[in-house]
Formats: structure tokens, sequence, C-alpha cells
């Protein structure tokens, strides 16, 4: 060890060595060395993009820590700062290699894509086209289409990334942001209700219920003649009459449905 070493350090490292199974001692020279973590995690972190945690890196780079005090030589007198550095920051490589499904290769290609892209937008002041971008790359254009097929997959983004996190500390993840397409707007839901009162009032029961069960529920004459005991051609009889009333009813009302 270098002569900078407080006596205590010193003498904490010798302890340990002696006895390699005491937790005790290990937990206090993790605990010494714990700030040369989240120092290096946050330098590698601060050049990542958005969606990985800092905690995850930390995590990894304790890891790396215990392996390198496990590791560590007193003998060969190198600083053991110097020595377990390049173990955490290995440790949090390796975390992010776990993290990013995409083969590195795949990664590579999709890099190189994009590269070429640019320069070719760059030179032609425009998109380049499939062949121009296959002869800048080099390959012909179907292996320029299942390099563009691959890339794609580097451009997925997780539903669990974050976006920000709220006051109430809930964090706001890009699931959270997604429309649901599928899900009925309750505006014009109520709209939707207010329309069918509007249009149902004034009615008798099986007046409204043919205008309901036909617009609304999407059933046919004949399904709504079974319904309501009914023929077919009286149905559509009855549907025809009550257009035509509802017309007759709403055309004075037009200037209103405007507004």
């Amino acid at each position: 060890m270098a002569s900078t070493v407080a006596p205590d350090v010193i003498q904490l490292w010798e302890a340990f060595k002696a006895d390699t199974s005491n937790q005790e001692l290990r937990n206090r020279l993790v605990e010494l060395y714990l700030p040369l973590v989240k120092y290096n995690g946050e330098r590698v972190w601060s050049r990542l993009p958005d969606g990985v945690e800092l905690d995850d890196l930390i995590s990894a780079g304790v890891f790396g820590l215990m392996d390198a005090i496990d590791a560590f030589d007193l003998s060969r007198g190198v600083k053991f700062e110097t020595y377990c550095v390049p173990r955490i920051r290995g440790a949090m490589l390796d975390e992010l290699r776990s993290m990013d499904w995409v083969p590195r290769l795949v990664r590579s290609k999709a890099n190189k894509l994009n590269e070429a892209m640019k320069a070719l937008d760059a030179k032609l002041g425009r998109q380049p086209t499939p062949d121009e971008l296959s002869a800048h790359l080099e390959i012909s254009v179907q292996e320029l289409d299942r390099m563009i097929h691959d890339a794609n997959a580097v451009g997925l983004t997780s539903l669990q990334k974050k976006w920000y996190e709220s006051d109430n500390s809930n964090d706001i993840r890009e699931i959270d942001l997604l429309a649901d397409k599928k899900g009925e707007d309750p505006t014009r839901s109520l709209q939707k209700n207010d329309l069918m009162r509007l249009v149902t009032k004034g009615l008798n029961r099986n007046e409204r219920l043919i205008i309901i069960l036909y617009y609304y529920e999407e059933l046919t004459m004949k399904e709504i003649g079974g319904t309501l005991n009914l023929s077919e051609s009286r149905v559509s009889q009855m549907h025809s009459s009550i257009v035509s009333r509802l017309q007759s009813q709403l055309e004075g009302r037009r200037r209103e449905f405007a507004a």
C-alpha cells in the first residue's frame, strides 16, 4: 500500500486479509470505498440515454467493488483505488450489456446505416434512395432491406421508460402517455346519450326500441322484429315513418345543432 493510505485503513485491510470470512470487516471496506462506486456510476450514467437507472448501475458497481476487495493483493503495493475502478466500471458495463437485448452486431449495423444516411443526406440535400444508399454501403438492395429491418429493433422503446417524476413521487412512464385507441371518449359518449334522448323523445315504446336497436345496437330489421314480435316488413314500415317524423321535428332546430 502507498504511504498516503491512513494507518487505520491499512490495519483494516490487513485484518480482513487475515480473515477473509469476516463479513463485518468486508462490509466496512465496502462502506469505505462506496463513494468510488457512486462517483463512477454518475459518470457512466451521465453519458447514457434515458431509461437507464442510476441505482442499477450503482448496484452493479457494488458487486464489482466486492469482487475487487476479495481479489486485491496487499503485497503488490498498488493503491486499491487504482485497482478497483476498472472492476467497478467493468461490472457496470456488464450490467448495461445485460439490459440491452439488441445484439451488438445489430446495433453496430444500425449505427453504420444511420451514419450513411446522414452523409448522403448532407451530400445530396435530400433523403437518399435505396439504390444510392446500398451503393454507398457497398451492399445489395436486398442486404440493405435486411439491415433496415434489423435496425428497426434498435429503436424500440420500453413501455416502462420514465419520462419524469410527478410531485407525488409516482413516476410517469411511457405506457402512461400512450393513447388508448380502444377506449371510448367520455365526451363523445355523453353527446351520444344526449342525442339518443333527444331523438327518442315523444316516441312510444316500440318506436323507441326500433331506433335504439337499429342505430345504437346495430341490429337488423329481422332481428328487431324477432325482439318485438313483429314482422320484418312491419318494422321497416315503422322505421320509415319514425325517420320521416324525426326529420320534420329536427328541421326546425337545425340552427341549434349548427351552433
